[in-house]
């Protein structure tokens, strides 16, 4: 990652957060970065050395699945990740986290991150609240993985990333995301995800507008989650 000093200071996750006096003491600590597209910022099992949060661009947060790879979520801007690093039984990152896109991060080291947390109250609470969504998130991933159809699993994947990244101006989910990606999201291999992509491309659910993905039939597609 090269340096990169652009910072609004009320963007992320922690400033939108942070008490005003304490906005000084983030300034002097936080240190800006721009990681180009692919290139890894996390790596599973290293030391936990600090907190990120996007600035712009956009993150795929993975973890190894035997010999596979799955995409637990996705943080664009304003999102905060590393942060499953913290904790009083580990001292590595449980993830590993990727850039899709060429993305601009601000980090924080843990000893002030921790200190920040004691210090402001509001972001204290509103990441426990974000833990405690993404322990449900989890916990519906694995009845997903476990009990759900490949199709089923792929449907959930489309809705949930139209719902965070919304749609661009050609009605399509703004967000540029490989076959293998789609496949890493939605617990599948990729052979299996180009298949039902086409199945589902044929009922006429969604359509292809190079790599993004334009839902045609939302009623459609939320009726495959259930099924």
């Amino acid at each position: 990652m090269k340096k990169h000093t652009s910072c609004d200071m009320q963007s992320c996750f922690m400033c939108q957060l942070a008490l005003k006096e304490w906005k000084p003491a983030i300034d002097a600590h936080k240190r800006n970065f721009k990681a180009k597209k692919g290139e890894q910022i996390i790596t599973e099992g290293e030391p936990v050395h600090g907190v990120y949060f996007v600035n712009s661009g956009n993150v795929k947060v993975h973890k190894k699945w035997g010999d596979k790879e799955l995409i637990l979520r996705f943080a664009n801007q304003g999102k905060i990740f590393g942060h499953r690093g913290l904790g009083s039984k580990s001292s590595v990152y449980p993830i590993s986290a990727t850039a899709l896109e060429e993305t601009t991060l601000c980090f924080v080291d843990l000893e002030f991150f921790i200190a920040t947390l004691k210090v402001n109250h509001d972001l204290a609470f509103n990441l426990m609240m974000f833990y405690a969504d993404e322990l449900q998130d989890s916990e519906k991933r694995m009845r997903n993985l476990a009990l759900m159809s490949v199709k089923s699993r792929l449907a959930v994947a489309l809705l949930n990333l139209k719902a965070q990244f919304g749609l661009d101006m050609n009605g399509s989910i703004n967000v540029d995301m490989s076959r293998q990606d789609l496949a890493a999201y939605s617990g599948a291999t990729y052979e299996t995800v180009f298949r039902t992509m086409n199945d589902i491309i044929q009922e006429n659910l969604i359509t292809l507008n190079g790599k993004r993905i334009c839902i045609v039939n939302e009623v459609g597609l939320t009726h495959l989650t259930s099924e």
